[in-house]
């Protein structure tokens, strides 16, 4: 945890040792009254925190706003709905990359079962972009979509030219991914995955007809949370790169 998020209303009140961030601050980070940390306002302000006391039952903080992030990388992801263990890793480790929304969809070849899975329902999503999040020392967290089909994500992507569309697929690509960046240098970028069964033949004529271009990270078959990080990676880097 390399920054400490907070809701902005949470600051109104003492935060309870019970909570994964008192402890952190009491046990990682060794703080005591009178010391800071670094810390920020979900959706907003990074700064500082002042540890004022340790009570019995909570700490009480204060927070010095210092400056606002940078705006989320223009990179949208469209992803398969996957096992919920393989999505919590995706939300994860795609905001600690930084992207600004991702949308799990069903396919052809995913079980809509997922999009039910308690993972969703309950919330409990969002305490994995906090988690990737706190890693890039960042506070924005990026959309998370989990009820569409495919065809209902790709009809709200807007209708510009200045938007690149790239599907990952290991059977029909038809050009690495790294060529199809530098190919198209537009920095807005959709990242289409498949699940963790592969796209159906539906669904690259699908894509395809919305613009999609098939690519490919290589002749090896990986797993989905490891195609989504290479080529956020790859994306990223490209981008960093060429600016």
């Amino acid at each position: 945890m390399n920054l400490v998020l907070f809701e902005t209303e949470e600051l109104a009140a003492p935060l309870p040792l019970a909570d994964p961030r008192a402890q952190h601050v009491l046990k990682v980070l060794r703080r005591t009254p009178g010391d800071t940390f670094v810390a920020g306002l979900v959706n907003g302000s990074l700064g500082e925190a002042t540890l004022q006391t340790i009570g019995a039952d909570a700490l009480t903080l204060t927070f010095k706003p210092k400056r606002q992030p940078p705006p989320l990388p223009p990179v949208t992801l469209i992803v398969g709905l996957p096992r919920p263990q393989t999505a919590r890793d995706v939300l994860r480790d795609a905001t600690t990359l930084g992207v600004s929304a991702i949308h799990f969809v069903v396919t052809e070849r995913a079980d809509p079962n997922y999009a039910t899975a308690t993972l969703w329902p309950s919330g409990e999503w969002r305490r994995h972009i906090l988690a990737g999040a706190a890693q890039a020392c960042d506070t924005r967290l990026p959309k998370i979509a989990w009820t569409e089909t495919l065809a209902e994500a790709l009809a709200r992507l807007p209708a510009t030219v200045s938007l690149r569309r790239l599907a990952l697929d290991n059977y029909e690509a038809s050009v690495p991914l790294a060529d199809a960046l530098r190919a198209d240098p537009c920095p807005a970028t959709v990242l289409a995955f498949g699940p963790e069964r592969g796209w159906g033949q539906a669904d690259r004529e699908a894509l395809r007809a919305a613009g999609f271009t098939l690519c490919s990270l290589g002749q090896r078959v990986l797993r989905l949370e490891t195609a989504v990080t290479a080529a956020l990676a790859l994306t990223q880097g490209l981008a960093t790169g060429a600016a």
